[in-house]
């Protein structure tokens, strides 16, 4: 058998980082874990080929090359998605189908061969029992949970990893928390399912081994949903692996209330992360209540920043407005919450209703509900809100424009660098990285529009925080990008 795992082409995305990357000639910022760990589970006997949209093109060769296309997809790559089907239609060639967008949307895709929805650990094996069989049914689901200890090492061997900035892993599956908005927990359940120590060790080896020098990002939904593990087996195998190595910073997602564990932030930070991604929301109390944040809600959340921003790991945070309790002042609050606490990736969004959300099914009972959410944040919305949608679009933008304006912008990555303690992560110097400070120096310092900001921003570091001189550029670098993304 021969199987083209095919990842579509995201849109120009806050996380895309497409503008970002060509400064230092990557191509995509991560790669597809969820094919390249199917990729690991397909009969050795296959052969397998994977084609990233993302990093190159997909040709009529490849789909004429293959028995079956295997695809995987989140919301926000809908628009290539279809594009695909088509193009795989039209040689003839059989589709098989999974991930977050097949799962939520899978009466939608009347035109492909098979879907296997939910967790693959579960729903693929049966697939391929009965393909073997010679009869294949077109849907196979599950209610329940894999156990991901039994998961095996994503085959790495399809990647070029010079195309991607980041390498990831995923450590837990499920959180524990029910924020009404969130389809983590209706896709992957309350309770953290974890990988053991060991198993995480072997596949940080297997990308060490290739000569994978640079970041990981764990891309578990809430990194800290088993604090005990992580405490007593994770971290001290992660501290211990790290002797002797060089590079491999870490970064992930966690809830707010890793804040509240100095021991915690102290142990992630030696063994190597960097930066945190939260889900901040909004400093409205109403708003939080509304959205069942419960963790965010009665603590002071700039002063939980700064904490975890002086323990050694950046944040970056998550904003939505459009809550039913916001009012016209939201827009003004959010972004002085955020150039306060010196967040310098903040994504903000308009408030989106995901199927199978506790959040959906309250809109739609009350007529709510305009269709399926684009996943993107682009400044639409899925829901009616209660604010007046011309004024939350304006409200919007205005965010977008204030907070990502370079004067703001410059202004809160020097709040931040004051508030940070560099954790020392060593990163062998690559060339391409050199190459991006010129780059920087011509694009922004002398032909962009933010000329004077990012000189400014740059001699202030050189003088008050060399050693965070490297994090300056890439900060700029990323504001250049947003900017383009906010089309500001």
């Amino acid at each position: 058998m021969k199987v083209l795992l095919v990842y579509p082409e995201f849109p120009d995305t806050f996380w895309s980082f497409k503008h970002a990357l060509k400064f230092i000639h990557k191509k995509a910022a991560q790669p597809p874990l969820g094919l390249l760990t199917v990729g690991a589970m397909l009969p050795q006997a296959w052969e397998t080929r994977l084609v990233d949209m993302n990093v190159t093109r997909l040709t009529e060769k490849d789909l004429r090359w293959a028995d079956y296309v295997f695809i995987s997809a989140m919301i926000v790559q809908k628009p290539s998605v279809m594009h695909v089907i088509e193009r795989c239609r039209k040689t003839g060639t059989k589709v098989v189908a999974g991930g977050p967008l097949f799962t939520s949307e899978y009466e939608t895709f009347g035109e492909i061969d098979h879907l296997i929805l939910n967790e693959a650990e579960i729903t693929l094996p049966p697939f391929l029992e009965d393909l073997a069989k010679g009869s294949p049914k077109r849907i196979y689901r599950t209610g329940d949970f894999a156990d991901i200890k039994k998961t095996p090492t994503p085959a790495w061997h399809l990647l070029d990893l010079k195309r991607y900035a980041a390498l990831s892993l995923q450590f837990s599956r499920g959180c524990p928390f029910n924020c009404d908005f969130c389809n983590v927990t209706a896709l992957f359940g309350h309770r953290p399912r974890i990988k053991d120590a060991g198993q995480i060790i072997e596949e940080l080896d297997a990308i060490y081994n290739q000569g994978w020098r640079g970041r990981v990002f764990f891309v578990d939904d809430n990194f800290i949903g088993n604090k005990r593990y992580l405490k007593t087996q994770l971290l001290p195998a992660l501290i211990q692996w790290r002797k002797g190595k060089k590079g491999i910073p870490l970064n992930t997602e966690a809830s707010v209330n890793l804040a509240d564990d100095a021991e915690l932030m102290a142990m992630m930070v030696q063994a190597g992360f960097d930066t945190v991604f939260i889900g901040l929301e909004t400093p409205d109390e109403e708003s939080l209540a509304e959205c069942n944040k419960k963790q965010n809600r009665n603590r002071d959340l700039a002063e939980s920043v700064r904490t975890i921003q002086r323990a050694g790991l950046e944040v970056q945070a998550g904003f939505i407005v459009g809550f039913d309790h916001d009012t016209p002042s939201i827009f003004q609050r959010q972004v002085e919450f955020i150039q306060k606490t010196g967040i310098v990736t903040a994504m903000v969004g308009i408030l989106q209703a995901p199927f199978g959300t506790p959040l959906y099914e309250r809109l739609k009972r009350e007529g709510r509900v305009l269709g399926d959410m684009s996943g993107d944040t682009d400044g639409t919305t899925n829901i009616i809100p209660k604010m007046d949608p011309a004024l939350l679009k304006e409200g919007y933008r205005y965010i977008l424009s204030c907070l990502y304006s370079p004067g703001n912008y410059y202004r809160r990555v020097r709040v931040f660098l004051k508030e940070y303690r560099k954790p020392r992560v060593g990163v062998p110097i690559d060339l391409q990285y050199i190459f991006a400070f010129f780059r920087a120096n011509i694009r922004l310092g002398i032909l962009g529009k933010e000329r004077f900001h990012y000189w400014k921003m740059l001699f202030w570091t050189l003088f008050r925080k060399p050693r965070f001189f490297p994090e300056a550029v890439t900060f700029a670098i990323y504001g250049y990008h947003f900017r383009k993304v906010a089309k500001l």
